[in-house]
């Protein structure tokens, strides 16, 4: 899997480039305006890599959503665990020993947790 992502990025780096080494010549230029008030004039090549940069904005921010709703699943998981834990504990004994621990819980079941990472 990790070879196959790197030979995907590795082929569209390439055609990235071949497409910015084909546009160096210029062409006619665009104006850009928004709401009405003009921004910059632009050639084919600026905005293409407008393009890029804005793609990659997007999936910068996706993957920054899907981190924060991952993290915050496993937190509320985390919170339910912990009051049924509690709830199923009996109260401790006044007159037993105050130093004995409770038992051990299980909780092999989700002790593994899988953060967000690009390729997983």
């Amino acid at each position: 899997m990790l070879l196959l992502g790197l030979l995907l990025l590795a082929a569209t780096a390439a055609f990235v480039g071949l497409l910015i080494a084909d546009n160096l010549s210029g062409g006619p230029d665009y104006s850009v305006s928004v709401f009405g008030n003009h921004v910059a004039t632009m050639n084919s090549l600026a905005i293409f890599l407008a393009g890029l940069a804005l793609a990659l904005f997007f999936g910068l921010s996706f993957a920054l959503i899907m981190a924060g709703l991952t993290r915050a699943h496993h937190r509320r998981l985390d919170r339910r665990l912990a009051a049924r834990s509690a709830q199923a504990q009996p109260p401790p004994h006044r007159g037993s020993d105050a130093t004995a621990e409770p038992p051990a819980e299980s909780t092999a079941k989700h002790s593994k947790r899988h953060h967000f990472r690009f390729g997983h």
